[in-house]
């Protein structure tokens, strides 16, 4: 399994390689798997622009021999929580109780957040 062979200190265009080799898929093949344009994966691959999130988990599912944490890791990028449906339900629910100011407030503390975890370990 490819993440026995993981480098310390791998970065996201090494792990791209690592993928190839592991799955015999070039980058046409891993933009279409989950939904980028392969301009977006040369971004990648050329280490001029880190995926998003988003991006990082669909390459998880779509090739599982990388878990979600080891993409995260090699693309600088800490590992979100789970959220369960049931917890997203909660979470909109305790939102949606909140006035338009705490609404607003709230997002900018998430949006503050989000930024953090995104330059944390870049």
């Amino acid at each position: 399994m490819a993440t026995d062979d993981a480098t310390p200190g791998e970065d996201f265009a090494q792990l791209l390689a690592r993928l190839r080799d592991e799955y015999g898929v070039n980058d046409s093949q891993i933009a279409a798997a989950i939904g980028v344009s392969p301009s977006t994966m040369s971004t990648w691959v050329h280490r001029r622009r880190q995926p998003r999130p988003d991006a990082l988990r669909k390459l998880a599912a779509r090739y599982p021999a990388f878990t979600e944490a080891e993409i995260f890791a090699a693309a600088g990028r800490k590992t979100p929580g789970p959220l369960s449906p049931a917890a997203e339900e909660r979470l909109l629910e305790l939102f949606r109780g909140l006035t338009a100011e705490q609404q607003e407030i709230k997002e900018l503390e998430l949006r503050a957040l989000n930024e953090h975890n995104r330059s944390a370990l870049s």
